[in-house]
């Protein structure tokens, strides 16, 4: 098939530069018919990361892949490596998963810095039951209800909850539909949950793993991103049909509105999970923001409301209580704490895997990274991460709310869940730049909802239109992850243009006998 229409695609994140490459690929366009519209001045969305030895690294977030990322994998084994061009980006990631597998020994600490037996999930019958019984419920029961409407409250004090809303950022009071979704789509790594074994990682930063070769690879195909322009509107065309006409952009102080063609496509990432982010320092507490959500929420309240069956965003950017949480990213020349981390958790940087302070108020979690985690690090530099589930909360030695804490007095209360004598904290205190990010919506994909809240990938009636991100409706995967956006990517392209070859199926593992068995065997382990 050779293309001659345009496609317009509104963001930057992993979801827009998926869905170009996949216009290329699979649909025979030419990169020079692709725009891509971005309201900020860098591409990359969520997958951010930035910084320096002087200032301090930053990234909000790190993201998980597992062996079943089918449409990721697909992807990016059409990318070549920025370090290797004879090598792809997908055979970069297995390489680096075999050199550098997790294999965490500490993945609980206790209120006393001791690690935690967690290969027992410290489970009850009854929490057995429900857990099946949330995993078997059909997802329309669900509708409206939260996590906590399926468990007793001894449930959250278990081992296997401590161990799972930290690797994926549940909250009780999120979706059960979510909750389900990510038990039923993950079974396959019950067995080595306690180890993360089964969990992969890139060899750097996703910025620098992932979005800095498929950005490569679309410039050089031609593809054209327009940083510093905001999509406030779409102009559809009258009638039953769901065809845009016209986009509206704002741009240097200047509205303009382009035409559509009737044989061009928009894609449209609506909502953004670190919309509003805002950033401290070492000195500085971030101050969150609670102005009018950034354009992705914008432009999709104004469509929401234009036709039926575009979705509900409020559903999703009106409770930030519930979907706020904050990381921040230490950057240091002093080796120590690295060391002392190695000697605690027993295994090297870069193999450890998350570590979970499970008595912390603020449900703490960090991670040692293998080092350099940022493509141009020093190697006299090094950087680590972590994030806290309970901003809110007062700490348990630092006695204000983490998000009023500076960055020094968020690493102080890490320090003091850790069995590390006075003099190691004030050296590692003194030797640090930590960067704290304050995320009002970073987990509002996972609030509350019903079945329609979400639009359709290609909604119904569109002619031109589709939805990709991680706010658009993809039956049986999961928000949250890389993969789903690409998904959403390859979605879009293949339904919009009517493409023989669709995405491969969501892996279900619970379909697989062999898996039942060993998830039934690790819930009940003592």
């Amino acid at each position: 098939m050779v293309a001659v229409a345009k496609a317009y695609l509104v963001g930057s994140g992993i979801a827009s530069l998926s869905a170009a490459a996949f216009l290329i690929r699979e649909a025979g366009f030419s990169g020079t018919d692709i725009v891509i519209l971005e309201e900020q001045d860098r591409e990359g969305g969520s997958l951010d990361a930035a910084g320096s030895p002087e200032t301090g690294y930053t990234m909000r977030g790190g993201r998980m892949f597992e062996l079943h990322f089918e449409c990721t994998y697909d992807l990016l084994s059409s990318i070549p490596s920025l370090d290797d061009p004879s090598k792809s980006v997908t055979e970069d990631t297995f390489a680096f998963h075999e050199d550098f597998a997790w294999n965490d020994h500490a993945r609980l600490v206790d209120a006393e810095g001791n690690v935690i037996d967690a290969h027992s999930m410290t489970f009850s019958e009854r929490d057995r039951l429900e857990l099946v019984t949330a995993s078997a419920t059909p997802e329309f029961h669900l509708d409206g209800k939260r996590i906590s409407d399926l468990f007793h409250e001894e449930f959250f004090g278990t081992n296997f909850w401590a161990m799972w809303c930290t690797t994926f950022a549940f909250e009780p009071w999120h979706s059960a539909i979510e909750f389900r979704r990510y038990l039923n789509r993950f079974v396959h790594l019950f067995k080595t949950f306690d180890s993360m074994s089964g969990i992969y990682r890139t060899k750097f930063n996703q910025f620098d793993s992932i979005v800095r070769p498929l950005l490569k690879w679309l410039t050089d195909e031609g593809v054209t991103v327009q940083l510093g322009t905001k999509v406030t509107d779409l102009r559809l065309a009258e009638g039953d049909a769901l065809t845009v006409e016209a986009v509206a952009v704002e741009r240097g102080g200047s509205v303009e509105e382009i035409t559509v063609a009737a044989d061009d496509l928009v894609m449209v990432t609506n909502g953004s999970m670190t919309a509003n982010s805002t950033l401290g320092d070492t000195d500085t507490a971030p101050v969150l923001d609670t102005t009018t959500p950034s354009g992705a929420w914008e432009l999709w309240e104004t469509l929401a409301a234009k036709r039926p069956g575009l979705g509900d965003p409020h559903v999703f950017d009106s409770s930030v209580s519930d979907s706020t949480w904050e990381s921040f990213t230490v950057t240091t020349k002093d080796p120590s704490f690295f060391e002392l981390m190695e000697k605690f958790s027993g295994s090297e940087a870069g193999k450890g895997g998350l570590i979970t302070f499970k008595n912390s108020s603020w449900l703490l979690t960090i991670v040692l990274n293998h080092q350099p985690h940022f493509r141009d690090q020093p190697e006299d530099t090094f950087v680590w991460w972590g994030y806290a589930l309970f901003p809110d909360k007062e700490g348990d030695f630092v006695k204000k709310k983490m998000r009023d804490c500076t960055g020094r007095e968020i690493l102080e209360e890490v320090l003091h869940h850790l069995p590390f004598g006075q003099e190691q904290r004030a050296t590692i205190l003194d030797g640090s730049i930590v960067i704290p990010a304050l995320m009002p919506y970073i987990t509002s994909q996972f609030l509350v909802r019903d079945t329609g809240d979400r639009p359709q990938v290609v909604p119904k009636g569109s002619t031109n239109l589709a939805f990709i991100g991680q706010y658009a409706e993809v039956p049986d995967d999961v928000v949250f992850t890389v993969e789903y956006s690409v998904r959403t990517a390859w979605t879009a392209v293949a339904g919009l243009l009517g493409l023989d070859r669709q995405p491969p199926p969501v892996y279900k593992g619970q379909h697989n006998p062999r898996v039942l068995i060993e998830a039934i065997q690790t819930l009940h382990r003592r």
